[in-house]
């Protein structure tokens, strides 16, 4: 699992293999085969997320593409589109954007080459 913490502060995109969960603050994009989740005090701002299931609690600018379903809570805002095989919004979410859903978006295939140091 990764991890960004609270106090955290990510400038540019992250790629991760498995689940990640946002308590700081990410300025890029998301990538990952696993799980996304964006705690309470969490924020992403970038491009795209792209990951197999999400779950926003707190506040994302970027395109949304979920392999299966994105979950947008009470306390989360979302400003960006959306494609997922499902969508659930709880009452008191903030969605701006739009959405396709019923249909998978496409796999995260990570870059080849070695991130340079």
């Amino acid at each position: 699992m990764t991890y960004i913490a609270p106090d955290a502060v990510v400038r540019g995109d992250l790629e991760a293999e498995g689940a990640v969960r946002v308590d700081g603050t990410v300025l890029g994009s998301v990538r990952t085969r696993g799980d996304l989740e964006v705690a309470p005090g969490g924020r992403v701002q970038g491009e795209v997320i792209e990951a197999r299931d999400v779950a926003i609690h707190g506040q994302v600018q970027a395109r949304v593409e979920a392999q299966g379903r994105l979950v947008l809570t009470k306390s989360g805002r979302l400003e960006g589109d959306v494609v997922a095989q499902a969508l659930d919004i709880e009452a008191g979410a903030v969605f701006v954007g739009r959405s396709k859903t019923g249909e998978a978006a496409p796999a995260f295939e990570p870059a080849e080459t070695p991130l340079e140091e």
